[in-house]
């Protein structure tokens, strides 16, 4: 058995010395062969050029292999490790096209391994600490309500609120992309993050305020959740964060944004992205910062009963960033996890509590991995 470890960008390589590290059998494959070397040859002299072709004709049945390789690479890779008889791991939410592969894997019992970096992914452990949590406590028809929330920035704020790892297009597209999310019990659909912005206080000490915003669609997670039918959803959002004053100081690229349609606007879109990136890009040896905040509240009867949240806050460290750790060292848990046969086959996520593929007993560990990549990791009851 080998890993095929596919990619070593910025948010790979915590991860990936863990594995090296931990004498695991790992070949690595970058686009570049120096950079990874100036990263990880001190550890491993197997790193090779990638290519999907190179890649597919090495792996063997039995092999893992992981993509840290941009979204649109993820399913080909996959979908060469399903005729080789191997697995797969990446840290990315699973789109459509890798869903279709279930059957397939499951049907030569391969575990095809998504969402299991910070977000997605260590969200996903906390919420379903939180849903366990109130599954215990069994209150009779509970209204629900839930958030998740987490953002990366610059441990120190710019006048931006915001620096960027890589390039800036895919944040860009995201603020394109409209979300649906669940307030007072209704379907809330949003076309841009602009209009749904409010104010979120850090749970922690210290009174900060954050900006916040729904993305995506947060409906499917109530049911990979394991959320009880008996419990009336009346919010449910999972977002993201931003440094208080993003808004304003975005408010000029958001009316831009706005009016962009068609291929001259996604050539204008790449223009503004080519900007950014000059003007801000973090700084070699700059902290940054990342943060999460996860919270479940239930009343029954009219009564509270339920009120808990996990928050999370981790910085840079002169070895690397903080959204690299959370990243990558969650994707090498999850690969040690495989490796020892402890994970279900099918296409399978951290959010899969329902169904339990991610045993109790992984995520416990998954949580005391995370607090030792934090610089805070608490559960507050805000009941108690």
């Amino acid at each position: 058995m080998k890993i095929h470890w596919c990619g070593t960008g910025l948010s790979a390589i915590p991860g990936l010395r863990r594995l090296l590290e931990g004498d695991y059998p790992v070949v690595v494959w970058n686009r570049t062969v120096e950079k990874a070397e100036a990263e990880v040859g001190d550890l491993t002299k197997d790193i090779r050029a990638f290519s999907l072709e190179a890649v597919a004709a090495a792996l063997e049945p039995g092999d893992i292999a992981v993509s840290m390789l941009p979204g649109d690479l993820h399913v080909p890779l996959a979908t060469a490790c399903l005729e080789a008889g191997a697995h797969f791991v990446c840290s990315s939410y699973v789109s459509p096209e890798m869903a279709a592969l279930d059957a397939a894997a499951k049907e030569k019992g391969l575990s095809f391994v998504n969402e299991v970096g910070l977000d997605p992914g260590i969200d996903h452990v906390l919420a379903d600490d939180l849903v366990a949590r109130l599954k215990e406590l069994a209150p009779e028809a509970p209204e629900v309500s839930f958030t998740s929330y987490c953002g990366g920035f610059p441990k120190v704020a710019n006048d931006f609120r915001y620096k960027f790892s890589w390039s800036p297009l895919g944040v860009l597209k995201a603020l394109r992309s409209p979300s649906r999310s669940l307030k007072g019990g209704e379907e809330l659909h949003v076309a841009r993050p602009w209009d749904a912005i409010t104010r979120y206080e850090n749970p922690l000490p210290g009174a900060e305020v954050f900006e916040a915003y729904p993305n995506r669609d947060s409906v499917p997670f109530i049911a990979q959740y394991g959320f009880d039918e008996s419990w009336q959803v009346q919010d449910f959002v999972r977002g993201t964060l931003r440094l208080d004053g993003w808004s304003r100081a975005w408010e000029g690229l958001f009316r831009e944004i706005e009016t962009l349609t068609g291929p001259e606007g996604d050539a204008r879109l790449r223009e503004i992205s080519d900007g950014l990136w000059d003007s801000h890009a973090y700084d070699e040896g700059e902290a940054d910062r990342v943060v999460m905040f996860v919270r479940l509240t239930a009343t029954s009867g009219g009564k509270p009963v339920f009120d808990q949240a996990w928050a999370m806050d981790a910085s840079g460290k002169p070895e690397g960033s903080a959204m690299g750790r959370l990243v990558s060292v969650s994707v090498a848990l999850a690969i040690e996890a495989l490796v020892a046969s402890r994970l279900a086959p099918g296409v399978v996520t951290a959010s899969n509590a329902a169904e339990e593929i991610f045993a109790e007993d992984i995520r416990r560990e998954w949580l005391s991995e995370v607090e030792d990549m934090s610089d805070v990791l608490e559960r507050i009851d805000y009941l108690s």
